[in-house]
């Protein structure tokens, strides 16, 4: 029983932690960022390797990672980034980041729900597998993956490039 209730709590901090990170200005940190690249690349490897045997299941990640890539692309046209003595700066576009995550978080809640009311019938015979066999949560996984792999790939792409204020307030970092 404890095992389930320490899941439980370590993605409520890491939700509350993601959604923290929705609001306001951020400091650019390349090294946790590419860490997060990383992490949500080996899941969404794990997607595709789960999903390969059913086309529809295949066509949903993809779909999903191709959505979530355009509205990182929407998103970061909406970033704010800012170079000042203390360290660049950028200040994300709240209402996207935070609907892709309520979306992510919704549709885990919903099948995990699901899950629980089919399991507790005795002929029902689902397993923990089903969960990789639904297009929509699919989509809607590869969504939340491709969206931050590409935000996060932008965020720092666009945090190196130089700005006005990036000029006069740091020209030795610049040269």
């Amino acid at each position: 029983m404890i095992i389930p209730i320490l899941i439980v709590a370590v993605v409520l901090w890491r939700i509350y932690v993601r959604t923290r990170r929705s609001f306001g200005r951020q400091r650019v940190r390349p090294r946790p960022m590419v860490v997060r690249i990383g992490i949500l690349a080996v899941f969404g490897i794990g997607l595709l390797a789960m999903s390969a045997r059913a086309p529809w299941s295949l066509a949903g990640v993809l779909a999903g990672a191709g959505c979530g890539v355009l509205l990182s692309l929407f998103a970061l046209r909406h970033t704010q980034f800012e170079a000042t003595a203390e360290g660049r700066f950028y200040v994300p576009h709240t209402y996207l980041g935070l609907t892709v995550t309520a979306l992510f978080l919704i549709r885990l809640v919903y099948d995990l729900m699901f899950f629980r009311e089919v399991a507790s019938l005795p002929s029902a015979g689902v397993s923990p597998a089903t969960f990789h066999e639904s297009p929509l949560t699919l989509a809607v996984s590869g969504a939340f993956i491709g969206y931050y792999i590409a935000y996060y790939l932008g965020v720092l792409r666009r945090s190196r490039l130089p700005t006005r204020e990036a000029a006069t307030a740091m020209p030795s970092e610049l040269q």
